[in-house]
């Protein structure tokens, strides 16, 4: 199994964030799991968000009874299904409508306090496209409730496309910190502040401080190990460099990649 080509985020992972993202929250609700102080617990938060055309406020979380996935090279393609009609049959064309695609299920990683009733005491969120689109007003009131609530909030962009949603402000960080990826941690002790990490394409991701209760050991978490255990265990070893990822790299970036695969014999 090749290791992932790249000493931080791998730009080509973007373009299956559905799947990498779902990883990335287990991966790193297990490194924190043997680390966390006593009555403490990591767990997943899932939920799909949904949108109602004729109220945007309306914003529902559901989960899925039944998802039914169609497995590449599970049927055999150019058979052709045919049936006889009856003479009394009356055939009527349908209206074609435009319908919404099946919802993005989200995810994140709760730390909780199991002796407090699992009162939510830090929430970690990577962002996914949805984030940044058309969920995004859902994801800024999710924000807004979790500071409000006194929950820490941790927040990994791993996405270089769409709009800055952080929860600190865009003219308060500085241009050396924006950009490619973007990770930020507020302290629920101190709303007024936020830490926000440098993330370069050409070096590891950080490990990054995770908040907990008063009294607490803040505990690590390595970015990195997660990207790179997404990269193994997800089978990415067959990406093809041959071409740009989604979104492209532009510049110096685009050139140090090219060069970087080149030398791994990916290009």
């Amino acid at each position: 199994m090749k290791p992932n080509p790249f000493p931080g985020m791998n730009p080509w992972l973007e373009e299956f964030w559905g799947d990498v993202h779902t990883s990335l929250t287990t991966y790193a609700r297990d490194l924190l799991q043997p680390n966390l102080p006593a009555g403490l617990r990591a767990r997943v938060e899932e939920y799909v968000t949904v949108e109602d055309d004729f109220d945007a406020s309306d914003e529902s979380r559901y989960s899925p009874d039944v998802r039914v996935l169609e497995r590449p090279g599970s049927y055999e393609s150019g058979g052709v299904a045919t049936a006889v009609a009856s003479t009394t049959e009356a055939f009527t064309e349908p209206l074609i409508v435009t319908r919404e695609i099946e919802p993005e299920t989200g995810r994140s990683v709760q730390i909780v306090d199991t002796r407090t009733g699992h009162r939510i005491v830090t929430s970690i969120e990577f962002l996914s496209p949805t984030n940044k689109s058309h969920g995004r007003q859902q994801y800024l009131r999710k924000q807004q409730q979790m500071l409000e609530g006194g929950v820490h909030l941790v927040e990994i962009d791993l996405l270089r496309g769409g709009p800055w949603v952080l929860s600190v402000p865009l003219r308060s960080v500085p241009s050396s910190h924006r950009q490619p990826y973007r990770i930020c941690v507020v302290n629920a002790r101190q709303p007024t502040k936020a830490e926000v990490y440098p993330v370069s394409l050409r070096l590891p991701l950080p490990s990054i401080r995770i908040p907990l209760r008063p009294g607490d050991a803040d505990v690590r978490l390595n970015l990195q190990s997660l990207v790179n255990m997404t990269y193994i265990n997800g089978g990415y070893e067959d990406l093809d460099y041959t071409r740009d990822p989604i979104p492209p790299l532009s510049g110096p970036d685009a050139e140090w990649a090219v060069q970087l695969l080149k030398d791994a014999g990916l290009r």
